[in-house]
């Protein structure tokens, strides 16, 4: 079972209560995916003790216990880890064929205003780099999952 992000100490209360209605456990988690380093993205990553944590190698905050990679990698099939950096260096997303494709982008897209009006994240390295990473996402997706908003359709 795979996690994209942790969240925040607060959120902990919250997300044991989803995990157990829907009937999994945070030792169950093999994989946890650290979109990047910041610390609202990896509060919880305790909370899956038996998890591999894969963060990109070009975060500046390393994560203790995080295995660093560089390329894109494949999770399993239908699964990838795609390098979308602006936001940070080393920002990744997650891209699913599913029955739709979907991206949890992390804070690449942090909300729905980023992706309609193609502006990037007011936090980022580089604007035009963070764009380029907003438009890979979007050309790719049929449903976006942001940072900090809720699931979005695109329009394709």
């Amino acid at each position: 079972m795979i996690v994209v992000d942790t969240s925040t100490k607060h959120m902990l209360p919250a997300i044991k209560t989803s995990f157990k209605q829907i009937g999994v456990y945070p030792k169950d988690v093999d994989t946890v995916i650290l979109t990047h380093s910041h610390q609202d993205h990896v509060g919880n990553n305790d909370l899956f003790p038996n998890a591999e944590i894969l963060l990109h190698s070009a975060e500046e905050e390393k994560i203790p216990k995080a295995v660093l990679f560089e390329k894109e990698m494949q999770i399993s099939k239908g699964i990838r880890i795609v390098h979308t950096p602006g936001h940070t260096k080393g920002s990744v997303s997650v891209f699913i064929d599913g029955d739709q494709k979907y991206v949890v982008a992390g804070d690449a897209i942090p909300g729905y205003s980023n992706y309609e009006k193609k502006i990037p994240p007011v936090i980022n390295f580089d604007p035009e780099t963070a764009l380029e990473s907003i438009k890979l996402i979007s050309k790719y997706a049929d449903m976006i999952i942001p940072g900090h908003d809720p699931p979005f359709m695109t329009k394709k």
